[in-house]
């Protein structure tokens, strides 16, 4: 492949536009921008010539074509909800009136303008047409769960006229098709990297808890990464944020979580649907122009354990997630915890495993070949059916190289995610961005949390791991640990409760039974409210107003009269639980820190 490099350069913070270093995009050509915003698209828009670009999803489309700098460019949008005709009635008006033609599709919908074309009578691979296939990396990282991500690229490699474009190209292409295609690269002459603070954690919710309250006094709107619907739910409410935020997403999962009761989610971006926190979906992190006047926080989240899908490639997704801003970003945050079932594996022995895996698929297929009856036939055809090779082949069960560079790309990543070590060092090699890596864990992290989230455990399974955290956990210490026993209260408000109250042992007497443990709570809380007078009575005894009270003696006195009264301690008795029976004013003195008592509460 013949590589042509290109400078370009920045002045007073200025980066030099594509139309101004390389105005008109080279047939079969794999451009690569090196850094996004340059205006790639906006170029192709500009050129003198008919043009169809091929971009990755609807919002990306909707942007353009709701940009006022393109209000006079002729441009028609076709994705889902646009039908043949009304291309065919565009194409037309548009040459009747001598303007450019200017389609931006969706991969899916690329058909339809394909068949517009044909229906009057135009070969768009021979008779002028530029097709420009945008953000060609979501070809190879969608393409395993949206199958029809690669449909336009058997016609799109008989154009006459034709590039991809990327920011972050993958580095080598199954497809031996870009084998004549010339790499012309984009080399910046100043230093474009970007600070990033990399949060490698066992407990992603809590460290995004603290990271937000951390960023509670900035004012700034903050956009949050999570290529997870079902995470994003639960973040937004374990957070208590739902108020707060809007969510943008596919239309289907705009409408999971509108059944959801969750009203502030949207299919397309715009600035006045904008919330404080903001949460986006991998449709969201390639080629969507995000314009605002001023710069956001980004945080980026993975949660190996919830799903792998949510694993941010450093240098694909993060660099299309933080370029989506075109006014530039505040600060970024990227938030993980690590799998260490990931498998260490290199890029060749991933090579290797795909092509063992066609090797034992080759293998049935000529023993059914070569099987002396029709049943052994049957049975070594059936075998080759059902083996994981065949995720790799198209309708006609040939190879397609796009699935075989999806899966080197995912194992790829997946090893990044094995250890905590393996992430920075992706990201300095990425060479995007400087990296300052803060790790941090807890007593409890996520894997804990997943059991009880678990889909497939029973009820009295969760129960039972919930109580065995509980026992772990102990008396609070920290706020992180006060805050990890109200996420479980979260997940079964119940269960913390009546261990609270009843103990291990008492749960484990009643088997872990909903009706049994709300009686046994009804039971003891009488109980507790008679015997909480007597406790008032004896705190006044042992202390009176008027008087200092060093933090030591409070706490081990009003241990002692819990004791003695056999009260359950629900939560961690501190010498601020003083504030609970007295008012009172915290005073230090030479021999250590304490309480003025100022008047009690109750007599």
């Amino acid at each position: 492949m013949i590589t042509k490099k290109i400078r370009i350069t920045q002045t007073n913070g200025k980066v030099q536009r594509l139309s101004d270093i390389y105005p008109i995009i080279e047939t079969n050509t794999i451009l690569n921008k090196t850094i996004t915003g340059i205006g790639a698209t906006y170029s192709e828009i500009k050129a003198p010539r008919h043009s169809i670009i091929i971009e990755p999803t609807k919002p990306v489309i909707y942007g353009k074509i709701n940009d006022p700098k393109h209000k006079d460019d002729n441009l028609k949008g076709v994705f889902q909800g646009v039908y043949q005709d009304e291309i065919e009635d565009y194409i037309e008006k548009s040459l009747n009136q001598n303007k450019w033609v200017k389609i931006l599709t969706t991969p899916e919908s690329f058909k339809k303008v394909q068949d517009a074309f044909e229906g009057i009578d135009i070969d768009i691979r021979f008779d002028g047409y530029f097709l420009l296939f945008d953000e060609i990396q979501k070809s190879v990282k969608d393409c395993d769960y949206r199958q029809d991500i690669t449909l336009p690229m058997d016609l799109f490699f008989e154009c006459r006229e034709k590039a991809v474009v990327s920011a972050t190209p993958p580095t080598q292409y199954a497809d031996s098709h870009f084998d004549d295609f010339q790499l012309v690269k984009l080399c910046p002459d100043y230093d474009y990297r970007m600070d990033l603070e990399l949060y490698t954690t066992n407990n992603v919710l809590q460290r995004t808890r603290e990271l937000l309250k951390s960023l509670e006094s900035d004012k700034k709107p903050i956009f949050l990464f999570v290529n997870s619907t079902d995470m994003i739910h639960s973040l937004m409410k374990q957070l208590e944020v739902t108020k707060e935020s809007a969510v943008f997403c596919s239309e289907k999962s705009v409408n999971k979580l509108k059944e959801l009761k969750f009203r502030n989610a949207y299919e397309v971006w715009e600035e006045s649907m904008m919330a404080r926190y903001n949460w986006l979906t991998s449709r969201f992190y390639s080629a969507l122009d995000i314009e605002l006047s001023e710069t956001p926080n980004i945080v980026m989240l993975t949660d190996c354990y919830i799903a792998e899908y949510t694993m941010i490639d450093p240098y694909m997704d993060a660099v299309q997630i933080v370029g989506r801003f075109r006014n530039g970003v505040n600060k970024i945050y990227h938030i993980t915890n690590c799998d260490k079932r990931n498998p260490i594996k290199s890029k060749e022995q991933i090579e290797e495993s795909f092509k063992a895996k066609q090797c034992v698929y080759d293998y049935l297929g000529t023993m059914a070949n070569v099987a002396s009856t029709a049943s052994q036939r049957i049975a070594f055809k059936e075998a080759q059916a059902t083996i994981p090779f065949t995720r790799f082949l198209d309708e006609d069960n040939q190879v397609d190289p796009y699935q075989v560079d999806n899966y080197i790309d995912e194992e790829t990543v997946k090893v990044t995610y094995n250890n905590y070590g393996s992430l920075p060092k992706a990201y300095q090699e990425c060479g995007y961005f400087n990296v300052n890596y803060v790790p941090k864990d807890y007593k409890f992290g996520d894997f804990e949390r997943l059991k009880i989230e678990s889909k497939t455990a029973s009820i009295r399974e969760k129960r039972k791991e919930i109580v065995a955290q509980l026992e772990q956990l102990g008396e609070c210490e920290t706020e992180a640990e006060c805050q990890y026993k109200r996420d479980l209260a979260f997940a079964d408000s119940l269960t913390v409760e009546a261990y609270d109250l009843l103990g291990k042992e008492g749960i484990e007497r009643l088997r872990y039974s909903v009706t049994k443990m709300r009686a046994a709570i009804i039971l003891k809380k009488h109980q507790v409210k008679a015997r909480a007078t007597d406790a008032v009575q004896l705190i006044n005894t042992y202390f009176h107003a008027q008087q200092w009270y060093s933090a030591k003696t409070i706490k081990e006195r009003i241990k002692e009269i819990f004791v003695a009264l056999n009260i359950p301690i629900v939560k961690a008795i501190t010498s601020h639980t003083i504030n609970d029976y007295f008012e009172a004013r915290e005073q230090k003195k030479r021999t250590g820190r304490g309480y003025y008592l100022v008047a009690p509460r109750f007599t």
